[in-house]
């Protein structure tokens, strides 16, 4: 079985090629896999993507003319993906729906906790050996009400986190976690998070439901100086519209680990080159704003568990074993 693995940095290579025990015939691109570089997918049987790849109609055509009979996606959401197009043309699409929900939910914990003491302005301040505290003033998260939106594998452990700080939490989810509602937590409507959170945390996956799902007539309806988080899809977020909160002050500190339009733009090393983003590049003028570039998912625990999810699903495509694999299929 022939794998063109796109994206790839050296950790995919590490991972996936510490777990291959069926010596595969994996080549690793570092190129990301769109209509301009499909022709290297030539030969290959699979090819292995993850989320800024761009699989849209003209690019699977590309796979199918190429003889590509399966997209692997190591990561859990597929919105990169144009699954009619996959399926007309025959090609199987499968993902990685739970590797570590905890390396994302405590990665958004991280976001939160270093906005509200300022300890990315701390760190900074004190390496200039400047100790004042004006300006750093935080508050505390206990009995602060936390609006989450999304209550699958991420989601629910983000919850008992935040319950475990003291704080109240109330979730949305058009499919609530009979888990969580046995603990006690509330399930409201989007208004109720907008009118009630001091925090509102996003762990809910991108569909043209919640595309923008963060906009002006959302954040209009937000507690003045609301903190928001955001690790799972940039395009839940309307940009402009949160600058523009940011600026009035209705948000009060905002955490990014996604952005709309960080394709091209993160998990690379861009140090030596200009910023062509004016959008990102003004979020990152603001002091209250801490953007991490999508690494919530970069722990060893996850690596492992999208390494190991990621060639199961290959194996039991290579014996066709289907119903073994975490098939993504269109509704």
């Amino acid at each position: 079985m022939k794998i063109a693995v796109f994206s790839s940095k050296p950790y995919d290579r590490e991972y996936l090629g510490q777990y291959d025990d069926s010596g595969f015939a994996m080549t690793f691109f570092e190129a990301r896999l769109d209509t301009s570089t499909a022709a290297m997918a030539q030969g290959f049987e699979v090819v292995c993507c993850f989320v800024n790849d761009d699989l849209n109609s003209a690019t699977i055509k590309c796979l199918q003319k190429n003889g590509v009979k399966l997209i692997a996606l190591r990561c859990a959401g597929f919105n990169n993906v144009d699954l009619a197009a996959a399926q007309q043309a025959g090609i199987k699409v499968c993902r990685v729906p739970a590797y570590s929900p905890h390396s994302v939910a405590e990665h958004a914990l991280a976001l939160l906790l270093s906005l509200n003491r300022n300890i990315h302005r701390a760190f900074n301040r004190v390496r200039e050996n400047d100790y004042s505290l004006n300006g750093l003033l935080g508050f505390d998260l206990y009995k602060k009400t936390i609006g989450v939106i999304g209550t699958g594998k991420i989601g629910s452990v983000f919850v008992r986190i935040m319950r475990g700080l003291g704080c109240e939490v109330i979730a949305c989810d058009p499919q609530p976690d009979e888990a969580l509602k046995s603990l006690g937590i509330p399930y409201v409507g989007l208004t109720e998070i907008w009118r009630q959170a001091d925090i509102i945390s996003l762990h809910c996956p991108l569909q043209q439901d919640t595309f923008h799902m963060i906009n002006e007539q959302a954040i209009a309806s937000m507690k003045p100086g609301v903190t928001l988080i955001n690790t799972s899809r940039g395009a839940l977020i309307d940009t402009q519209a949160v600058i523009r909160g940011l600026k009035s002050a209705r948000i009060g500190y905002l955490g990014l680990d996604v952005y709309e339009e960080e394709a091209g733009l993160f998990f690379e090393d861009q140090s030596n080159l200009l910023l062509q983003d004016d959008v990102f590049a003004r979020l990152l003028t603001f002091p209250n704003v801490l953007i991490t570039g999508h690494q919530g998912f970069f722990t060893k625990e996850a690596l492992t568990g999208i390494a190991k999810t990621t060639l199961a699903n290959i194996r039991a495509f290579a014996a066709k074993e289907y119903a073994a694999m975490e098939l993504v299929t269109k509704s």
